[in-house]
């Protein structure tokens, strides 16, 4: 029977990614599988390694920015965490040359793996496993024969357009480009599409058939030869016990290729339908729920406008309801409120009376205060000369102190100016006169 390449690709809720990083990182004491030999586990091969544990990983990347979950259940049914694991049947390696030869086929398989996953920031571990023993055909050569394959344990992203909503605070953004997030969702990963054939016939492709394609295209390219696709079913109608025992414990993978493939299509497919379905009734559900407010604040307004035109309306009745002898009849109600008035009128009136005294009797001492303020303000225009001889002065003090000292005791020595300015007028005018 011919080798075949078989992909696969599982996924996992927050609550299931322990039990896969525990059999995948061989974290388990024991395994449901009793082929597991745990004396072989260090041969395992880490392509990479996850320092931490998945989730934790899985939330620093939340928490850095580098991921969004915007848009997923925050219920926990969310499936937040992928699994490829490629495979060829055990007997293809046997034939190549065993262990190193499953771990050059497996790394480039990885790389492949990278491609596929959108960069290796979002895989958080992937491990050949090399510890797993076939039995079948560990009895057919007689020695051991193990089962290489690997485990490639990732987040399902994908680029999501954002944009400003209608309601926004700012109307002239509405409909326009927000961000762009890298969103954790597995159906828009592996979301299938339709086709046309050369009939022209529109037909659904599913994802994990191309899946299938590149990872067979892609090792062939990358010169590993002696394997075909796995295809969807055995051709052969009818086998014998043993053909049966060993394609189950040989060919696991390609065996079951259809079943996988189909039932992991249709669930992409399902969820790809339900994420539209939630997507849309919680728009729907916001939309009702903002209308709601609208029509609760609409009605609380309506209610309190309701309220004063019915008080004024009464009010206004009021004078036309009349006696035979033309008093007016008030309700004992609305004569409290008239009552209330008037005496808010009138102590409204004292105030306003002693507040007009207190300023009449304000008006002399601000009119003094006014008074004296413009006195002061003509003296301190009066005293600017002088202030600015005395600042003359001292600044002539510091700086020749000894000269001014010299010059004051000359200037008492001599007559005043004034004086000689008087009697040299007095000279001219009688010299003058003589004349």
């Amino acid at each position: 029977m011919a080798n075949q390449s078989v992909v696969r690709n599982q996924t996992y809720t927050r609550e299931k990614a322990g039990h896969i990083e525990r059999h995948n990182e061989r974290k388990n004491e024991h395994y449901g599988n009793g082929d597991v030999d745990l004396s072989r586990t260090d041969m395992n091969v880490h392509f990479k390694q996850c320092e931490t544990t998945y989730l934790q990983e899985f939330d620093r990347m939340i928490a850095d920015g580098t991921i969004s979950m915007k848009g997923l259940k925050k219920d926990g049914s969310a499936k937040i965490i992928d699994e490829l694991i490629f495979d060829v049947n055990s007997e293809y390696f046997e034939q190549k040359g065993g262990y190193e030869y499953a771990k050059s086929f497996f790394e480039e398989a990885y790389r492949m793996a990278v491609n596929e996953v959108g960069g290796e920031e979002y895989i958080l571990s992937a491990v050949m496993h090399a510890d797993e023993r076939n039995k079948v055909l560990s009895e057919k050569y007689g020695h051991d024969v193990y089962h290489y394959h690997l485990h490639v344990v990732y987040i399902p992203v994908v680029e999501k357009e954002c944009y400003f909503s209608k309601d926004n605070k700012n109307p002239e953004l509405a409909g326009k480009l927000k961000e762009v997030i890298t969103q954790v969702s597995h159906s828009k990963k592996w979301a299938s599409h339709k086709e046309k054939d050369e009939n022209g016939k529109e037909q659904l492709v599913y994802s994990y058939s191309l899946l299938q394609d590149r990872y067979h295209d892609h090792m062939k390219n990358a010169g590993y030869i002696g394997f075909e696709r796995g295809t969807r079913g055995s051709t052969k109608e009818h086998l014998d016990v043993a053909e049966y025992k060993t394609q189950q414990e040989t060919e696991r993978a390609a065996a079951m290729t259809a079943v996988v493939e189909e039932k992991q299509e249709a669930a992409a497919a399902l969820d790809t339908v339900i994420g539209d379905k939630e997507k849309t009734a919680a728009k729907l559900d916001a939309q009702a729920e903002r209308k709601q407010k609208h029509l609760d604040g609409l009605n609380e307004k309506t209610a309190v406008a309701e309220k004063v035109v019915a008080e004024l309306e009464e009010i206004e009745k009021i004078g036309h309801k009349r006696t035979i002898t033309g008093a007016v009849t008030v309700p004992a109600k609305i004569w409290d409120k008239i009552i209330n008035l008037i005496k808010e009128v009138f102590k409204s009136r004292k105030t306003i009376s002693d507040l007009r005294k207190k300023v009449n009797e304000s008006a002399p001492t601000i009119a003094a205060l006014e008074k004296e303020l413009a006195q002061e303000k003509k003296a301190r225009e009066a005293d600017k000369p002088r202030i600015t001889e005395l600042m003359e002065y001292t600044t002539a003090k510091q700086r020749a102190p000894k000269r001014l000292a010299a010059m004051i005791a000359d200037i008492k020595r001599q007559p005043p100016e004034q004086e000689q300015q008087q009697n040299r007028t007095a000279t001219k005018k009688k010299s003058h006169e003589i004349d």
